[in-house]
């Protein structure tokens, strides 16, 4: 095959790889990684009490520190 053929050729198959998309089934992806359809649907809030904790420890030591390091 000649050089301009060649080249005409790997243009044309980088062309349908660049352009092709597949159809994807994500209900198949979704059993595959685990997933519940069901989650998506309901209104989940996340769960801040962790963070609340932080806070609260974060104003214990504020109080205990709060003293003035000015006094030398």
């Amino acid at each position: 095959m000649g050089r301009g053929r060649q080249k005409a050729k790997a243009q044309r198959q980088a062309r349908d790889i660049k352009y092709y998309s597949p159809s994807t089934d994500l209900t198949a992806l979704e059993r595959e990684l685990g997933v519940r359809s069901d989650y998506h649907a309901q209104n989940v809030e996340p769960d801040n009490s962790s963070h609340d904790d932080e806070e609260s420890d974060y104003d214990e030591l504020t109080k205990k520190y709060s003293g003035d390091d000015d006094a030398d």
